[in-house]
């Protein structure tokens, strides 16, 4: 028996204008400059202000996003006249000293883009059965790190997908494109740890077998069977323990692990000059700090704050529309259609500068909010001045949302006296130290970081030991902890640190 029923629930629901803006607050500013060219390119309302333009007054307070849903479909005289109360035509964004064209010296190669280029060559190559498809392997290649690897989750994908182009797509839909871009060269990219990585390279030798000769096809197959059994074995080191569980002799082993290292861990390191790969590119800084006369003066670099505007031409179209409703009573069919394509397409410019101002507002409250929480370090450049800050800090100073901050933070840097940072490395948890001192988890992994660099490699510290040195240097924490560190420096166990 159908019957209804009624459920409230509460969601949270993000508007089209808040999507566009988290989208954007997530770009560096390399993609920053992509995405404006593409709208650019889109909308042709939409155009950068012209520089020998007078500069116009800052107008963005008095700018509001105004829907369309509730618009006349009438092309009444009420929604015309809001268009010219506003005057669209002037709305650009402000030139000033925070908007220079300043561009680091090095801080980028004459070909930024080729390794996504490189890969999407590739990619647009393949046959897939729908446009779905493509967005998905994009969206992946998008993600890979500097090393080739998958830097995002499989769920975080999902999201970026949902954000960026209203897609849900399920992981199972993510993994089986995932598959398809792992095929791609070099073998071993898009791979999510280095087990998978090292499995793509030697499964991509071995489909090649029949130009092998045979004991090196049995080496290959022996190698994938370390990796994708005994990964464990061979990354502790342990011969003897892999000999006896593959039962093969001494000489066996060496030729089958020097296949494995022959492997490259960083695949994408290869593209580097036959592709100018994006390994080879320096940093761009989204902010450049400097100390005048001993106060700060930061700057947005011009590559985030692009000067756009709403094309004048299409305003004036709009106005001889109203003058026309006005003097015939009605608009014919074809002049609605016309009408209703500028409306829609300067609502999209407008909404698009809007999101830009708010995105530079947005990174200006949240650099000044760490500028002055790490006051101390920016005015010496000593790392023992970092103050324990995490984004919670931050949010609360500015009334932002933490994930805002997450936002900001991600893939942004600034250019210092002292050198270029990305915003991460301000983030930091803290501890007290034997002095009573409230001190950042940073400084104490540099600390550890020097310890391991000054120890007798023919004895290097175990964990044990360096959390007894980080002791007698002031610092007490659990050797639970000093793996944790040490491990997110990179360095491995003692054991693999020796040196014959």
């Amino acid at each position: 028996m159908l019957g209804q029923s009624q459920n409230i629930s509460q969601g949270q629901v993000f508007s089209p204008r808040q999507i566009q803006l988290m989208q954007l607050l997530q770009l560096p500013v390399m993609e920053l400059e992509q995405r404006i060219k593409e709208e650019l390119e889109k909308n042709p309302t939409l155009e950068e202000a012209r520089h020998d333009e007078s500069e116009v007054p800052d107008r963005q307070e008095e700018f509001e996003a105004k829907g369309s849903d509730e618009r006349n479909s009438e092309y009444d005289d009420d929604y015309f006249q809001q268009y010219m109360d506003d005057d669209p035509g002037s709305y650009q964004q402000k030139a000033g000293a925070d908007t220079d064209d300043y561009v680091a010296p090095g801080s980028y190669t004459a070909d930024e883009t080729s390794f996504f280029e490189y890969l999407m060559d590739q990619l647009m190559s393949l046959e897939f059965e729908s446009h779905q498809e493509i967005l998905i392997g994009k969206q992946i290649i998008g993600n890979l790190n500097d090393d080739g690897y998958l830097g995002r989750t499989l769920s975080a994908i999902s999201d970026d997908l949902l954000i960026n182009y209203h897609l849900d797509v399920p992981k199972s839909e993510i993994e089986r494109v995932l598959k398809i871009v792992q095929t791609l060269e070099p073998a071993g990219l898009a791979a999510r740890d280095l087990r998978e990585c090292l499995l793509l390279q030697l499964e991509s030798k071995i489909e090649d077998g029949e130009d092998l000769d045979i004991m090196v096809y049995a080496d290959l197959i022996l190698a994938q069977t370390i990796i994708r059994e005994h990964f464990e074995l061979f990354t502790k080191k342990h011969y003897d323990k892999l000999r006896e569980k593959l039962e093969v002799d001494e000489d066996e082993l060496r030729d089958a692990l020097g296949e494995i290292l022959r492997l490259n861990p960083k695949p994408a390191s290869g593209l580097i000059g036959a592709a100018g790969g994006r390994a080879a590119q320096a940093v761009v800084p989204d902010f450049i700090l400097n100390t005048v006369d001993g106060k700060f003066r930061l700057q947005l670099t011009a590559r985030n704050a692009p000067d756009l505007r709403v094309n004048d031409h299409y305003q004036q179209m709009l106005a001889d529309y109203r003058r026309k409703q006005k003097e015939a009573g009605k608009l014919s069919t074809a002049q609605k259609q016309a009408a209703g394509f500028i409306r829609q397409n300067i609502d999209s410019a407008t909404w698009f500068i809007e999101a830009i101002q708010q995105r530079q507002q947005t990174l200006f409250s949240v650099m000044h909010a760490i500028l002055r929480y790490q006051e101390g370090y920016f005015k010496t450049g000593d790392t023992a001045m970092l103050r324990p800050m995490i984004l919670k800090d931050i949010a609360e100073v500015t009334e932002l949302d933490i994930s805002t901050i997450s936002r900001v933070a991600n893939s942004k840097y600034i250019q210092t006296d002292f050198g270029t940072f990305s915003l991460r490395e301000f983030f930091s948890e803290g501890m007290t130290n034997q002095e009573g001192e409230e001190v950042s988890t940073t400084q104490i992994k540099k600390v550890l970081s020097e310890i391991i660099a000054d120890e007798d490699k023919r004895k290097p510290l175990a964990d044990g030991k360096l959390q007894k040195a980080l002791a007698e240097a002031g610092y007490e924490i659990a050797r639970r902890t000093v793996a944790k560190y040490r491990e997110q420096l990179g360095l491995p166990v003692a054991r693999l640190r020796k040196e014959l």
